[in-house]
């Protein structure tokens, strides 16, 4: 009797396993900062998750003084953010009430970034879908 019950709680468990879903990897980072450094963070942190697993949902969000990393002209990562923006499941998503009080015009961004209304609103509705949260600073 012990032989069966442990056969079938093996069994079970290898059901268990062979059923089990992957949990989806899906981020959203939150950058505020004027700092250089955090965004060449930022685009590291993209690197390396695409390396890890290429089917990730990835979404930086910009707002407060960030806005330096998605402007032509003066963002220091402008080169791997555009190459990354064209990945299909990796978005770069600016404020638009941050791009008002900035004066920074949509054509002033960087190719492969879009707006949102309110990004503090974007990051809200993502952690509510289930997503990651990771605030970028240093």
């Amino acid at each position: 009797m012990k032989k069966i019950i442990l056969l079938s709680a093996a069994l079970l468990m290898l059901l268990n396993l062979s059923f089990a879903q992957k949990v989806p990897y899906n981020v959203v980072f939150d950058v505020t900062s004027k700092d250089t450094v955090v965004h060449q963070m930022v685009m590291r942190w993209v690197k390396e998750i695409l390396k890890a697993d290429p089917g990730a949902n990835i979404e930086v969000v910009f707002y407060g003084k960030s806005l330096d990393m998605i402007t032509k002209d003066r963002s220091v990562v402008a080169d791997t953010l555009v190459k990354y923006a064209a990945v299909k499941n990796v978005s770069f998503r600016v404020c638009e009430v941050a791009m008002k009080n900035n004066n920074i015009e949509k054509s002033q961004l960087l190719d492969g970034v879009g707006t949102v209304p309110d990004g503090i609103y974007e990051i809200i509705s993502k952690q509510h879908q289930g997503w990651g949260y990771i605030k970028a600073s240093r």
